[in-house]
């Protein structure tokens, strides 16, 4: 499995930083994880929009989706269309941005597959298991399983034991890191802190650590020094175009 980061800014994109978006590989399949706000055109120095395999959504927040509108016109509207894109989000997630062009003008450039926090089931070659995670609505915690490795990926979330259970032995943790020492009072139960993902990621006994999702011009080094303060294993901060492999020990 081989993870590429095209963004990893919270909230809105910045000059150099497109939103939430990953793209996650194994034997030649390609998912699409969350994309949002500007990853199209970081996936487009990677890839043609007709490569994507299948796209997986968390949860809502465009930040978190709000690109898969001009990867549907990208592929819908082009003069050879290719097959319907498989697209995976909670239930009612994507209302919002299905729903920005004119009833039906993109019906044919997808299926949309709905679950419920808390469903296992299959994407291509992946096995993806969920978890409800508390957020300002329904997120998904996703963990990306193949026979060689782990992936685990949070989301947005606020502080919950689930978390610890979603990233169990993970080779890749992908957590949400908002704030870096501490998340303002009316936001705590709903997002994370990168000290809080250093102390989730030692519980879970995960071997990587990769923050995400940092509020825009957030110092990477101090999300990175508050993350080591509770995880002594690699941690780093997702950056565009970073590649990853996320296999177990013994592979």
């Amino acid at each position: 499995m081989r993870l590429t980061v095209l963004g990893g800014c919270g909230a809105w994109p910045t000059a150099l930083q497109a939103c939430s978006g990953y793209l996650v590989e194994h034997e030649g399949f390609r998912l699409l994880v969350d994309p949002g706000y500007a990853t199209l055109p970081r996936l487009l120095h990677h890839h043609t929009v007709d490569a994507v395999d299948a796209v997986l959504v968390s949860h809502g927040h465009p930040d978190h989706c709000a690109d898969l509108n001009p990867l549907l016109r990208a592929r819908g509207l082009s003069e050879d269309p290719p097959p319907p894109l498989p697209v995976y989000a909670p239930h009612g997630a994507l209302d919002a941005v299905l729903a920005l062009d004119k009833p039906r003008m993109l019906a044919s450039a997808y299926r949309l597959h709905e679950f419920t926090p808390g469903d296992r089931f299959a994407v291509g070659p992946f096995t993806a298991d969920t978890w409800l995670l508390p957020h300002f609505v329904p997120n998904a915690g996703i963990r990306l399983s193949t026979p060689g490795g782990v992936l685990a990926y949070t989301g947005d979330t606020g502080p919950s034991a689930a978390v610890v259970r979603l990233a169990e032995g993970a080779d890749l943790f992908l957590s949400e890191a908002t704030y870096v020492h501490e998340v303002p009072a009316a936001d705590a139960p709903y997002l994370l802190t990168a000290r809080l993902a250093g102390q989730y990621a030692r519980q879970a006994g995960a071997a990587r650590l990769l923050l995400t999702h940092l509020w825009p011009g957030t110092d990477a080094k101090a999300a990175r020094e508050a993350a080591a303060e509770h995880f002594e294993q690699a941690a780093d901060v997702a950056t565009p175009d970073l590649v990853i492999g996320v296999t177990g020990a013994s592979d």
